[in-house]
């Protein structure tokens, strides 16, 4: 029997992730494109025409993937986040894709966001505690989720902050710190987890595990290691402290944007939003009292793939 190939498709706002894996959940292919689709976007609320360009630059790319290892329309899911959530012109954009690929793109809301960043990050701390709570820095959003740590996670609360490192970037003008500006960014941060935590009663923190998501802990994972190249699946699965991220945060604080791109766990494409993405990051690890970080690379696309799996083993 011709075993058969499954596909992820992760559109957010700064990057497209692709993750073709067999029937046994074995990664055959992955590979994420800087669409940086966001970009600009604070000016109308729409895609540029250059975001969009790139955006369909990414997804001729990824047609080809999928034509390579034979992956059917049913066993892909490609799905859009804040950007698309967002921008005036998202469906648009939507319906352009499916014209030039083929490629249905599925916008989903934040909580079905959270829901498969947790179920694909979840892995990493199963069965070490009875709560797990989950962030994702994205480039559009920052999503927040307090679970239960089982083998099926259920979330008890979710929220959506509407900022990311690449609109937070733009918005609040933070390309490089500003002690002002990102105060700013860190307040209205802060409304949103005040909410959180008002509207959920909040275990005691030896019995939850912390996760962080997204390519920010995987970077500033490896600036604390000292790493001088970034390979992010190798700091997959890592845990760092509250102590450390505070400790290297004001160096990279009082770094230019050409100085950040120099660095090789930063990179001249992530240079101009990781300030931002540093002070929600940061605000979130001490507003939640997150002292242990495990820092996962599987996220949503992981989540998808497991899913297309399960479903085909349930109706054999």
């Amino acid at each position: 029997m011709t075993s058969r190939n499954y596909a992820a498709i992760d559109l957010g706002s700064n990057s497209c992730r692709l993750l073709i894996c067999d029937d046994q959940g074995k990664t055959l292919f992955t590979e994420h494109y800087s669409t940086r689709l966001a970009e600009g976007m604070e000016e109308n609320n729409c895609l540029t025409e250059q975001a969009i360009m790139r955006g369909e630059d990414a997804f001729y790319k990824i047609k080809k993937h999928l034509k390579e290892y034979n992956v059917s329309g049913c066993n892909l899911r490609a799905i859009a986040t804040a950007a698309c959530r967002m921008a005036k012109n998202g469906q648009e954009f939507i319906d352009k894709i499916k014209d030039i690929s083929g490629i249905t793109l599925e916008i989903i809301d934040g909580e079905e966001e959270a829901r498969l960043n947790l179920e694909g990050a979840a892995e990493h701390v199963k069965g070490k505690s009875k709560y797990v709570l989950i962030w994702d820095v994205g480039g559009g959003s920052t999503e927040v989720s307090l679970a239960t740590n089982n083998d099926k996670p259920k979330i008890i609360k979710t929220i959506s902050i509407p900022y990311g490192a690449r609109n937070a970037a733009e918005q609040f003008d933070l390309h490089e710190y500003d002690e002002v500006k990102a105060a700013k960014l860190a307040e209205e941060i802060d409304g949103y987890l005040q909410k959180f935590l008002a509207d959920v009663k909040m275990p005691d923190k030896n019995d939850i595990s912390f996760i962080a998501t997204s390519s920010t802990a995987l970077r500033l994972t490896a600036i604390i290691e000292g790493k001088e190249k970034y390979e992010r699946e190798k700091e997959d699965g890592q845990m760092i402290t509250a102590k450390q991220i505070f400790a290297v945060l004001p160096k990279l604080y009082k770094c230019s944007v050409e100085e950040l791109g120099k660095n090789p766990n930063v990179g001249e494409s992530r240079a101009p939003i990781f300030v931002a993405a540093c002070v929600i990051f940061a605000r979130v690890v001490e507003r939640l009292g997150a002292d242990n970080i495990t820092v996962s690379l599987k996220s949503a696309k992981d989540a998808v793939v497991a899913n297309l799996i399960e479903r085909d083993k349930k109706h054999g």
